[in-house]
């Protein structure tokens, strides 16, 4: 009797445990918006135009904000001052797309920030889903 107590113990933990690591992991991808269906995405026809409207004025110049420049798909490949921001072919682990979908977990990552002196609106989820796309699809 004592074996099957042990047993089920054991079970009832790996099952908890499971679930818990599961819903950790599906929690950020479950909120993400999907990338759009839309092949052959690229830098300068899809994407430029919405970093130019939306990131650009921050990001861009001879100082810019995290030393991110984002005017050219050279500067958003090369990334920030903590690293690249891009994960080409994993758009659901790139930085770039935690920080537009809000995902991050300190709202200061948020990009465009809320209340922005700009008055930048946040990226809509098909823009989202369309730069996710572009990175899926190796970001060129």
């Amino acid at each position: 009797m004592n074996c099957i107590k042990h047993l089920a113990v054991t079970l009832a933990a790996t099952f908890v445990l499971t679930t818990v690591v599961s819903a950790e992991d599906a929690t950020p991808a479950a909120t993400l918006p999907p990338a759009a269906s839309k092949t052959g995405v690229t830098y300068a026809t899809d994407i430029k135009p919405i970093f130019d409207a939306s990131c650009v004025k921050c990001h861009s110049g001879d100082r810019p904000k995290a030393r991110l420049k984002m005017d050219s798909l050279e500067g958003v490949l090369k990334g920030n001052k903590d690293g690249k921001i891009v994960t080409p072919g994993d758009s659901a682990n790139s930085v770039m797309i935690k920080a537009v979908a809000h995902l991050t977990k300190e709202p200061e990552g948020w990009m465009p920030p809320p209340n922005n002196r700009a008055g930048i609106k946040p990226l809509t989820p098909e823009q989202i889903g369309l730069i996710r796309a572009w990175i899926d699809q190796g970001a060129k």
